[in-house]
């Protein structure tokens, strides 16, 4: 049997292809009147818009979509797996994508799962996204939306994190109070949140410990190459400040490229530069030291945003209000050999 078609649905009933597709996906601006009569035709003629279709009964997909900015962190394959876990246990499927880090890939990702008619979206937001106008049109399009990790403050949304700032704080308070002087921050870009808190609470640490903060001392990693940049950052800091006795980085992989040049040049850690970590990933227990590091709870993020959007997807079902919410988990120093 063919498959009925928009043109087929639209000449049957007398209307526009574009207002039969705008119909099957519950646009406003359609009349609920002509609305029913175009999706119980579609029902009858078993029209199917592709294989991610919208239930036309219920109304849902019983897919969400997931885009994070890469898949080289062991951090977001913590996530995916807790987001798994969640979707499984409420019968959802998962669809995964990357933006690269990308803004202009971000932007058609999300417009990707819109057209999709996903029935919710979680994400991290790309070293590039300062403008939010694309995620707010997912909140304009009535989808659930919740974001993690690299979030923003002016979306207003369910977001889940953690408190960049104090462990920052924490990690280069600890560098401190192991007699630690002379401390590097090899941050993030510019335009993340969690890359300017990181930078924030690196600062902080230093002023509160009377230690004077020192711009010199901060190498940029925005190449989207954290194991390059923390390797070449490496290498000028310890050119630039022959007294240099530690560096916190913001990710473990940045750490991971600062240890590569400390041991290729002999030089000793933590005896003469101490190297801390941000992420608790894989790597940081393979290292040689194995490497000081903030744990950051990917499975448990991943596995409450999902729990989180779910619940949003229901009350939306249900006509009831959604009141958004920002859950911050707790992070932990794991120390290891090179701090």
């Amino acid at each position: 049997m063919k498959e009925a078609t928009l043109k087929q649905i639209a000449t049957q009933l007398g209307v526009s292809i574009t207002t039969v597709s705008k119909a099957l996906k519950d646009y406003p601006d359609v009349s609920e009147k002509t609305k029913k009569a175009i999706v119980d035709l579609a029902i009858k003629l078993n029209y199917t818009p592709n294989s991610f279709a919208v239930n036309l009964r219920t109304k849902e997909s019983r897919i969400i979509g997931v885009i994070v900015p890469t898949v080289d962190y062991n951090f977001f394959s913590k996530v995916f797996k807790g987001v798994l876990a969640e979707a499984e246990k409420r019968k959802y499927q998962v669809i995964i994508l990357r933006s690269n880090e990308k803004l202009e890939i971000e932007k058609k990702q999300i417009e990707l799962l819109l057209n999709k008619r996903v029935d919710g979206i979680i994400m991290s937001l790309s070293n590039e996204t300062g403008d939010f106008n694309h995620i707010k049109n997912i909140i304009s399009n009535n989808t659930p939306l919740v974001l993690f990790d690299k979030i923003a403050k002016l979306v207003d949304c369910s977001k889940v994190a953690i408190n960049d700032r104090k462990a920052a704080y924490d990690a280069v308070t600890f560098l401190i109070k192991k007699g630690h002087k002379k401390i590097a921050h090899f941050r993030g870009s510019y335009m993340p949140q969690n890359a300017i808190d990181r930078f924030l609470g690196y600062k902080k640490a230093l002023e509160d410990h009377h230690i004077i903060y020192d711009p010199a001392l901060v190498y940029l990693c925005d190449n989207n190459t954290d194991f390059e940049d923390g390797y070449s950052n490496a290498k000028k800091a310890v050119l630039d400040h022959p007294d240099l006795d530690a560096i916190f980085a913001v990710t473990d992989l940045v750490a991971v490229g600062v240890i590569k040049y400390l041991n290729d040049q002999n030089i000793k850690m933590p005896d003469t530069i101490a190297v801390f970590g941000f992420c608790n990933s894989f790597m940081s227990e393979i290292t040689t030291p194995k490497l000081t590091t903030i744990d950051q709870p990917g499975f448990g993020i991943g596995n409450r945003a999902a729990a989180i959007l779910f619940d949003e997807i229901d009350l939306k079902k249900k006509n009831k209000p959604v009141t958004f919410q920002s859950i911050e988990l707790e992070t932990t120093i794991i120390e290891r050999d090179s701090a």
